[in-house]
């Protein structure tokens, strides 16, 4: 009898392991490592050796950290969560295709510390449609130059999607003279807000592009160096509203124009700011408004496109 029911509460029990949620077992921290396995549990003593592997065996508002250097591949991420190889080196290798997607309704995503390497044949760096927002901080994002060619392409289908971007290097991005480059921010039915700081774009195209024909954009670049790129540094187009204020920031040598505010919906003003060394300093086409705080310096262009009507400090 009593065998019988110690057999009954070990099959109970068994029963009970079997219906657990596999969600449930997911790890707020998970850990991946050069010499890891995915089919480990992405713990500290057995990592996992990819991003792919351990993004689903992470929770959401998780992170996944880099235990020591290695290429941790391609991945999409569909939930909220945080990626941090600070402390060694980690790379994704994304050769002919994206290296980060990001695509999940309402989702906070941080990508810290990384290197992300297309080989001349990647297509998108860091490629976000969908969420809340996104973090990129102290990443390197190199040699994008297919397809779409860029280092972030920020394309929200949904309202108030915030990109913040900060001490990154973007460079060697894009198809010259024009396709692509180094950022690009286009709403596809939504609108998008952003900060991008202390960051070094220097690309084979465009250096940021922002396009608001299908949704509003609000963006401030700061303490910024965008020089060298083939075509324009800054380019905004669009007829929806596109407020963009550049403060601090050195943008010289590119191939075309410095700054160019095209389209209706186009507002570019310049604070404190170093234009130099461009085929054109600044200009505005097309319904464009460009505004100075008449505190820049912009001279040594082939042309420099001034003078800029002069926005009051208030």
């Amino acid at each position: 009898m009593r065998t019988s029911v110690l057999s009954a509460l070990i099959g109970a029990g068994c029963l009970l392991l079997a219906n657990v949620d596999p969600a449930a077992a997911q790890a707020t921290r998970t850990w991946v490592s050069g010499v890891g396995d995915d089919v480990n549990p992405c713990s500290r003593t057995a990592p996992c050796k990819t991003f792919a592997g351990a993004i689903s065996k992470t929770a959401a508002f998780g992170e996944i950290n880099c235990i020591d250097p290695g290429g941790f591949g391609a991945v999409t991420i569909t939930k909220s969560i945080t990626i941090d190889c600070g402390g060694t080196f980690g790379s994704i290798l994304a050769s002919g295709g994206n290296g980060i997607n990001v695509n999940g309704s309402n989702v906070i995503v941080a990508i810290r510390n990384l290197s992300i390497n297309g080989a001349l044949t990647g297509l998108v760096g860091i490629n976000f449609t969908t969420g809340l927002s996104l973090h990129v901080e102290n990443v390197n994002i190199i040699g994008f130059n297919t397809g779409l060619a860029t280092g972030i392409r920020f394309a929200p289908t949904t309202a108030n999607s915030f990109l913040h971007v900060i001490n990154t290097t973007i460079t060697g991005n894009g198809i010259a003279p024009s396709t692509g480059g180094g950022i690009a921010i286009q709403p596809a039915g939504g609108s998008a807000q952003g900060i991008v700081s202390d960051t070094k774009i220097e690309n084979g195209a465009v250096g940021v592009a922002l396009n608001s024909g299908a949704g509003a954009i609000t963006l401030t670049i700061r303490d910024t160096i965008i020089g060298g790129n083939r075509s324009f540094g800054i380019v905004t187009a669009g007829a929806s509203a596109n407020a963009l204020m550049i403060d601090r920031t050195s943008i010289a040598n590119n191939g075309d124009t410095g700054i160019l505010a095209t389209g209706a919906g186009s507002l570019v003003r310049v604070f404190n700011s170093v234009i130099t060394g461009n085929v054109t300093g600044v200009g505005a086409s097309g319904g464009g408004v460009l505004r100075s705080y008449k505190n820049n310096a912009i001279n040594g262009n082939t042309t420099e496109g001034t003078p800029i009507t002069q926005e009051n400090l208030n």
